[in-house]
């Protein structure tokens, strides 16, 4: 009976522990959220982390996030994150029932993890950002240090006749750890909070002016009707996301600040949100893709974006294309949360509608879509040209700096690859025998799409219907009807773009400079 007893003890010691490291790991990181917000929310420690692993992530093991995970891929990020600190703390508490100041000193040993990841972020402002991991540790180890002494008080000092630990001094003491983190969190995420509401604010009182220059209308046949076929314009709800914020940046309108400088700058320009409401805005329909969109995927988008044209921004300040004699032939876009993109002068340059966009669909930019303002070049993919939450642009050379991505091995320049997916019938699809609407969209940003043609199993091409233009700078939807017949078929589609070059069948991968290859769908008819 007597070893029953002490087994049964033992365990349930062993258990709290366990229970005292989690309890410690929890204080950390409320106590962290509550220092965060006296520095900024991004140095608390799962953001500074997370941030840090996707900055040291090679450039495949993204794409494969992005690609099995989607635009969940972040919060799969973070969740993993709190596992994997859960599980180290609850192996910290049952190593602290043995020794004691060895488990304290683990918890320290992670607010210094925490910390060098703030500090080292893109985006760090210096040394503050340390601060919430390196106090959240403090209390996370004290805390350990005082919940296991509970466990491993001198049996002649214990009430506990069975094992030598105060039972009554650790549930108290547990439970004031665990209200007491409770409230340091809630009150540090309603603190936190506080600076998004005012840029909510700022955004709720924005109301875009008429552009000088407004998009032409889209033409009625630019629009198909037919089921299952990508709608012409994307709702901002159900546009693409793909960044590596794990926090999306709320950045207020009032306070937002646009410097341009650099190489081949005869004047500095700072620029206000409202300085760029107030000059004459331009409106186009556009079409954007990611450099990650797999051959048929879903990572492609279309708006309807206003914004101050960039060329002209550009030209104030007095720079000049490389073709005209300018010394940068690089523009690197930064972030408020530290990425940087690059961008070629000459594109930006050649007369095409790149823009600072402030407006999507007739409204502010979604703040996940940038807010308050975003760039955009069209024909290049996002990474090289679509910076949300801009608020610097260098002028610079692609000898003197790489950007954020082509650290990680992904091209310098990046035009838009021609591109076309069949959206209906889906693949696997059961569609009956008879005319069946195979349908999709093709693109070629810059370029255009003059062609798409359809390929039943290995059949002869045949020339799909193209919806009307709208211009060389959007998608195109196409439709071709099929004379289904019953078994399995394989359809495949390409498309040729503005200027004669046929979409290649060829299948590469997304690194470096973006998928090729056709995209077919293998259905059976019944």
């Amino acid at each position: 009976m007597t070893t029953v007893r002490i087994t049964r003890t033992a365990l349930t010691r062993g258990a709290l522990a366990a229970l005292s490291g989690l309890l410690a790991g929890f204080a950390a990181l409320a106590t962290a959220e509550l220092v965060s917000a006296a520095v900024r929310p991004e140095a608390s420690p799962v953001t500074a982390v997370g941030g840090a692993a996707i900055d040291r992530t090679p450039a495949g093991v993204k794409d494969w996030a992005i690609r099995t995970f989607g635009e969940n891929d972040k919060f799969v990020l973070q969740l993993g994150i709190v596992i994997t600190l859960a599980l180290l703390a609850l192996a910290v508490g049952v190593l602290a029932l043995r020794h004691r100041r060895t488990g304290s000193a683990a918890v320290l040993a992670f607010g210094v993890v925490g910390a060098a990841a703030a500090v080292s972020r893109p985006d760090s402002t210096g040394l503050a950002d340390g601060l919430p991991s390196l106090a959240g540790a403090v209390a996370g180890a004290v805390l350990l240090y005082v919940l296991v002494g509970r466990l491993t008080v001198p049996r002649a000092y214990s009430r506990d006749e069975e094992g030598g630990w105060d039972r009554r001094g650790f549930l108290i003491a547990a439970t004031a750890a665990a209200v007491a983190s409770t409230a340091a969190g809630a009150v540090g995420r309603t603190l936190n909070g506080q600076s998004a509401q005012d840029a909510v604010a700022s955004r709720n009182a924005v109301t875009l002016p008429a552009p000088a220059s407004p998009a032409k209308p889209v033409p009625a046949g630019a629009r198909l009707r037919v089921p299952g076929i990508s709608p012409f314009t994307t709702p901002a709800g159900t546009f693409y996301r793909v960044d590596t914020a794990l926090v999306i940046p709320k950045v207020d309108a009032n306070t937002w600040r646009l410097r341009i400088h650099g190489r081949g700058v005869r004047r500095d320009l700072e620029l206000t949100y409202r300085d760029l409401l107030n000059r004459p805005l331009i409106e186009r329909e556009i079409t954007l893709c990611c450099v990650s969109n797999e051959v048929g995927g879903p990572y492609i988008g279309h708006a309807r974006w206003i914004g101050v044209r960039l060329a002209d921004l550009l030209k104030e300040a007095g720079v000049r294309p490389p073709s005209r004699g300018g010394k940068a032939d690089q523009i690197i876009a930064r972030s408020v949360d530290g990425m940087t993109l690059g961008t070629p002068v000459e594109d930006v340059m050649d007369g095409r509608d790149a823009m600072l966009a402030v407006g999507m669909n007739g409204e502010p930019l979604p703040f996940v879509h940038g807010f308050p303002v975003r760039m955009l070049v069209p024909g290049l993919y996002g990474y090289v040209s679509a910076c949300k939450w801009i608020e610097e642009i260098e002028l610079t050379t692609f000898a003197d700096h790489d950007a954020y991505w082509v650290k990680r091995k992904w091209a310098r320049r990046a035009p838009v690859k021609t591109q076309s997916r069949i959206d209906t019938p889906k693949p696997f699809g059961r569609p009956g025998a008879g005319t069946v609407m195979v349908a999709g969209v093709a693109w070629a940003q810059h370029r255009g799409i003059d062609k798409v043609e359809i390929r039943v199993d290995d059949g002869p091409w045949r020339p799909a219907q193209l919806a009307e233009r709208t211009s060389i700078d959007t998608w195109r939807q196409w439709s071709y009807p099929w004379k289904a017949t019953p078994g399995g078929h394989t359809l495949t589609v390409r498309a040729t773009d503005g200027t004669g070059e046929v979409q290649t069948e060829k299948r590469t991968k997304t690194v470096p400079d973006g998928a090729s290859g056709w995209h077919s769908v293998v259905v059976t008819v019944e």
